[in-house]
C-alpha cells in the first residue's frame, strides 16, 4: 500500500492455438486477427537473469511450463534449459554463486507470500536454507568477500524483520541485526560497518537512519518530516545514497557523508528517481526514474562521470539492468506496452547485443497488438489525471467500441506503460482500455501522492468517473456500454463505483478486491507490523471511531445500492485481501437481485500466477463482457 508498503505488480503472461483465430476489417481496410485467450496467453514470462561465474550463462525464471521454474541459457544465445521442474508452486532464481554453479532461488506456498530461500547444488539436489515454518525470507546480497550472502527474516518475531548472514561453507545462518523497533530494513556497507534503516512516519514519509553495527549507534539521516529511500553505499562505504522529496514535489538523489554527517544533493529530475545502485567493483552506478510511467535508465562511469549510452531497439523500452561480475557484460530487459519484455545481453567493449529471448507467441502478428498512448484528462475539480489508453484496432467513429477503465493496485500504485497480456486480450477482441492513474498514485508527485488521504471511495472514485466520462467523449467509444474493472485496490474501486456511484458504470469486475476495510485492516499479515500504524493514518484505524467511516466507505455494507452485473475472481491463499472479502461481496449482491458470477482458484494468491488458472480468470472476464457488457450472448 502506497510507497512505504507497494504492492510489487505481477507479470501475469500465459499459452495457445490457432484454429480459431479470426480475422476482423478495421475502418481503414485493414485486417487483423482476433486471438484467443490460449494464443494471447501462449507468451512466455521472463524474470531475473543472474550470470554464471564464467559468463558463459544466465539463470533466470520463465512460467513457459505452467508455472514459474528455473532456467538457464547461454550468453550467446540458444534454447533456455530446464534447471527445477516444480508444478505446484512457483520457482523464481535469486542468483548463482559468485565462485561455482549453485544456485539460489525462492519459493512459496501457491501464493501465500511465505518466502524461503533454497540452494540448488551441483548434483541437482535442492535445499530449503530458511526451514522456519511460516517465516518468510527474502535475499538481501552477496558479502564483499563471496563467502557469505544476507537475508532477512521474521523468524524470530512474525512481526518484525531481522538481518541474517549466511555462511555458505556450512549454510549456517547467524543473527547480525535484531530488529525490535519496526524498521524496515534497507542496505549493507560493503565493510558490513553500516546498516541503512527505514521508520514509516505514514504512507507519504519515513525518516532514514545509519545504524552503527559495532557501536550500535542509530543517526537519523533526514532533518524534515519527508520520504527518504536508502539506494546503495558507495564501494568504499563512506557515503550512503538515497532519495528523497524533501523540498521537492518529486524524489530527488542525495548523497549522505558519513564521517561529516551531512547530505548534499547529487540529482535532481522532473520526475522521480526511483533507484540507484553501484556495479560490483563500483566501476559504474545506475539510476532509474520513473518518467510519465515507464523506467528512464542512466548509467554512469563512476571515475569520469561519464555516460554510458544504452542499447537502443525501436519502439522499445530499456526497463531494468544488470551487470556481469567483472563488469564486461551487462544483461537488459526490452518491452512495451505492445509486446512483452525479451532479455538481451550487450557487450560492453564491443557496443554488441544478443537477444536471448523470443517470448512473443509465434502465432501472434505484432501489429495485432495496440501500442498504449499516455493522455491527461480533467477530473471533478480540474485536477488533470494522467491515464494510458488502448485503443483497439478495429475502433472508429463509424465502429464504436465498449471500453473499461482499469483501476491499478494499492492504494499508491501507478499503471504503467508496460506490457499486459489481459489488457491485449481485451482491446484484440474490440475493447478500449483506459488505465487510469487517480489522484493518490505514485509518480506524480507529492502531493499528488497525498490527495487520496482519507479520501478513498470519494475523490479517488470520482477521477475514475471522470475517466469514463472521458472515454464517453471519445467518438470511437460506444458511451452506453462503459464498465469498470481493476484488482486489489483496484477492486475496491471497481465495487465502490457499483455501489456508491450505482449509474455511473454498465459492469463491474472485481479481481480480489477489498470490499470491508475494517477487517482487512485488522487482518494485514503480521509481517506488516512495521507500516501498520502508517496504513492506518492514510486509511483510518479501524479500532477506533474511524471505524464508522470505514464502514461508511466499505461496500460490503451497501450492496443493496448495487444495480450492475458483477464478476469476482479470488484466490484462496491470498493472506492481504482474504477469501472471506470475495465470499461475502458475492453473496450480498447476489442477495439484491443482481447477476453475479464468482471464480475462486484454490491454488492462487494475491495474483494469479499459474497459465492454467490466469486462463480461466481472463477468459471468464471476456465471457462476462461478451455478455453484460457488450451484449453477446455467446463467443467464439
Amino acid at each position: 500500500m502506497k510507497k512505504i508498503a507497494s504492492i510489487v505488480s505481477i507479470i501475469l503472461l500465459i499459452s495457445g492455438c490457432q484454429e480459431n483465430t479470426k480475422k476482423t476489417a478495421t475502418s481503414i481496410g485493414e485486417t487483423i486477427k482476433t486471438y484467443t485467450i490460449e494464443q494471447m496467453m501462449d507468451n512466455e514470462a521472463i524474470r531475473g537473469g543472474s550470470f554464471s561465474p564464467d559468463k558463459s550463462k544466465m539463470l533466470l525464471s520463465s512460467n513457459r511450463s505452467g508455472i514459474f521454474n528455473m532456467y538457464t541459457i547461454a550468453t550467446t544465445g540458444g534454447e533456455l534449459k530446464p534447471i527445477t521442474q516444480s508444478d505446484s508452486s512457483s520457482v523464481y532464481s535469486i542468483s548463482y554463486f559468485p565462485d561455482d554453479e549453485r544456485m539460489l532461488f525462492r519459493m512459496d506456498g501457491n501464493g501465500d507470500e511465505i518466502f524461503h530461500i533454497y540452494l540448488r547444488d551441483i548434483d541437482g539436489s535442492l535445499k530449503d536454507l530458511t526451514p522456519a515454518k511460516g517465516a518468510r525470507a527474502s535475499f538481501k546480497g552477496w558479502a564483499a568477500d563471496k563467502n557469505s550472502f544476507f537475508y532477512s527474516s521474521n523468524k524470530r518475531d512474525k512481526r518484525y524483520t531481522d538481518l541474517y548472514e549466511m555462511d555458505t561453507k556450512t549454510f549456517t545462518p547467524k543473527l547480525i541485526y535484531q530488529n525490535n523497533d519496526g524498521y524496515f530494513l534497507g542496505n549493507l556497507s560493503k565493510d558490513k560497518k553500516y546498516l541503512s534503516l527505514v521508520k514509516p512516519i505514514n504512507t507519504n514519509d519515513n525518516d532514514l537512519y545509519l545504524y552503527g553495527m559495532k557501536d550500535k549507534s542509530l543517526t537519523k539521516i533526514n532533518s524534515t518530516q519527508s520520504s527518504n529511500t536508502p539506494q546503495d553505499f558507495d564501494p568504499d562505504g563512506k557515503s550512503l545514497y538515497y532519495t528523497s522529496d524533501d523540498g521537492n514535489e518529486f524524489a530527488q538523489l542525495m548523497k549522505y557523508d558519513i564521517a561529516a554527517k551531512t547530505s548534499e544533493k547529487i540529482m535532481t529530475k522532473s520526475w522521480d528517481i526511483v533507484g540507484l545502485s553501484f556495479t560490483d567493483s563500483g566501476k559504474y552506478k545506475v539510476i532509474y526514474v520513473n518518467e510519465d510511467a515507464k523506467n528512464a535508465i542512466e548509467i554512469i562511469a563512476t571515475a569520469s562521470g561519464k555516460h554510458i549510452k544504452l542499447p537502443t531497439l525501436k519502439g522499445m523500452n530499456v526497463s531494468n539492468v544488470n551487470f556481469s561480475a567483472d563488469e564486461t557484460l551487462m544483461s537488459f530487459y526490452a518491452g512495451g506496452s505492445h509486446t512483452p519484455s525479451n532479455l538481451y545481453v550487450y557487450d560492453l567493449a564491443t557496443a554488441t547485443k544478443t537477444q536471448l529471448t523470443n517470448v512473443l507467441n509465434a502465432e501472434i502478428q505484432p501489429q495485432d497488438l495496440v501500442h498504449a498512448q499516455v493522455i491527461r484528462y480533467p477530473s471533478f475539480d480540474g485536477l488533470e489525471i494522467p491515464a494510458i489508453y488502448y485503443k483497439p484496432h478495429q475502433a472508429s467513429a463509424t465502429n464504436k467500441v465498449p471500453a473499461l477503465v482499469w483501476v491499478h493496485g494499492g492504494p499508491g500504485g501507478q499503471s504503467r506503460q508496460n506490457f499486459s497480456p489481459l489488457i491485449q486480450y481485451l482491446t484484440n477482441h474490440g475493447y478500449a482500455v483506459l488505465a487510469v492513474n487517480n489522484r493518490g498514485s505514485s509518480g506524480y508527485g507529492k502531493s499528488f501522492f497525498q490527495m487520496d488521504d482519507r479520501n478513498h471511495g470519494d475523490k479517488d472514485l470520482k477521477d475514475c468517473v471522470a475517466g469514463k466520462d472521458w472515454l464517453a467523449k471519445q467518438v470511437e467509444i460506444d458511451a452506453e456500454k462503459i464498465g469498470i474493472i481493476g484488482g486489489s485496490y483496484g477492486g475496491y474501486m471497481t465495487m465502490a463505483a457499483l455501489t456508491f456511484t450505482p449509474e455511473e458504470f454498465d459492469v463491474g469486475v472485481n479481481i480480489y478486491g477489498v470490499t470491508n476495510w475494517i477487517r482487512t485492516l485488522r487482518s494485514i499479515p503480521a509481517w506488516w507490523e512495521a507500516q501498520k500504524e502508517a496504513l492506518y493514518l492514510e486509511l483510518g484505524d479501524p479500532n477506533s471511531a474511524d471505524s464508522v467511516r470505514l464502514r461508511k466507505i466499505s461496500p460490503l455494507f451497501h450492496t443493496d445500492k448495487v444495480t450492475k452485473p458483477l464478476l469476482v475472481l479470488q484466490g484462496a491463499q491470498d493472506p492481504r485481501v482474504l477469501q472471506v472479502e470475495s465470499d461475502e461481496i458475492v453473496a450480498g449482491v447476489r442477495n439484491n437481485g443482481v447477476p453475479v458470477e464468482y471464480v475462486l482458484f484454490d491454488d492462487e494468491g494475491h495474483g494469479f500466477v499459474k497459465k492454467e488458472n490466469q486462463i480461466k480468470a481472463y477468459s471468464e472476464i471476456l465471457k462476462f463482457l461478451e455478455t453484460h457488457l457488450k451484449g453477446d450472448k455467446s463467443i467464439d
